[in-house]
């Protein structure tokens, strides 16, 4: 494909973008945070970066998502003490 044919919606940038929006979504979703990014969405910038748009959220929303932020990077330190040498658990 040429530059006088290409299209962002298919190239690989494109398709990133759009999997982590999705994989983000399906998170959201679960965490009953769905409506409130009525903005999220994939793009890309001028130069064919894949780039994700969050949009405004309240600050009810952002204490909402710190606090999940939070809750996963303990979990995944508790997990990480709990493992012995070379990711085993003793």
């Amino acid at each position: 494909m040429d530059a006088a044919t290409w299209s962002p919606i298919h190239s690989r940038e494109w398709y990133a973008a759009r999997d982590a929006v999705a994989g983000l979504r399906d998170v959201l979703i679960a965490a009953g945070l769905d409506s409130e990014f009525p903005y999220l969405r994939a793009d890309l910038n001028a130069f064919g970066m894949g780039l994700i748009e969050l949009g405004r959220i309240s600050p009810h929303t952002a204490e909402r998502l710190a606090e999940l932020i939070r809750t996963g990077l303990n979990c995944a330190q508790e997990h990480e003490n709990s493992s012995g040498p070379g990711g085993r658990t003793p």
